[in-house]
């Protein structure tokens, strides 16, 4: 069948992180586009899952650990079938690069950039089955330039975009392309508990559109990516940070 940006019934979609804002609006777009969902969080999505209009089931997942990856991704795809790859989920953790200690940063690397080729890699051979394999990772404007603070998460979201790069050259031959989403601050209430007051009105006016985005927003950049129309659009990083990253 035929899937666009408004139908891609008959898809399987396996989205990470879809316990948090993100993903929840990631999962309701998706839902309602007429794809069967496999939510995956480390907590319990099975209430999402029933909210949501179509047949969806949740996997709980803790990205951290390799073999617990390893068993899952292979039994959502012989359950259900994976035709797109969400790497939604993230981990966020700030402090200035001197104070940064080892465990914050493997943690970060291991959450934000190993379990993306880890899921992707498990899930290969269901995208190669599908024939229209789509693959989108959530990278960050703070993979793109230097941002205080970030130095773990950012070099993490610059790890994957260069990964998202390899996927797309390697397995473009299946069929499957590998494209990347780096936004500016969404509006989630994690988000915002770190951008608000002084900090976030300052933030917002460095954005040349002067705010930040709406999860919604995100949400139908990935369903684009997803798209039989976007099919030409493979290894890109669609930057949607509201024009920071021009200047």
């Amino acid at each position: 069948m035929s899937a666009t940006c408004e139908d891609l019934s008959g898809l399987t979609v396996l989205l990470t992180g879809a316990a948090g804002g993100i993903g929840a609006a990631m999962a309701d777009r998706f839902a309602t586009a007429g794809a069967t969902l496999a939510l995956v969080d480390r907590l319990d999505c099975t209430d999402l899952a029933a909210a949501l209009p179509g047949d969806h089931r949740a996997w709980q997942l803790d990205l951290a650990n390799p073999d617990a990856i390893a068993a899952t991704v292979p039994a959502i795809g012989a359950s259900m079938g994976i035709d797109i790859l969400i790497n939604n989920a993230g981990l966020g953790v700030v402090a200035p690069a001197h104070e940064t200690d080892v465990v914050t940063w493997d943690l970060t690397q291991a959450i934000n950039l190993r379990a993306p080729w880890l899921m992707a890699a498990h899930a290969l051979p269901f995208l190669k089955h599908s024939g229209r394999g789509r693959i989108v990772n959530m990278a960050s404007q703070a993979g793109i330039v230097a941002i205080a603070d970030h130095a773990a998460y950012g070099a993490s979201k610059a790890g994957l975009i260069g990964l998202t790069k390899v996927m797309a050259l390697e397995w473009a031959q299946f069929g499957i392309t590998a494209n990347a989403i780096s936004p500016t601050v969404v509006e989630t209430p994690m988000a915002l508990a770190g951008w608000s007051g002084e900090k976030g009105e300052k933030a917002k006016a460095d954005i040349p559109v002067g705010r930040f985005a709406k999860p919604a927003e995100i949400a139908e950049t990935a369903a684009f990516l997803c798209s039989a129309q976007s099919g030409i659009i493979n290894g890109e990083n669609i930057v949607a940070d509201g024009g920071f990253t021009i200047r």
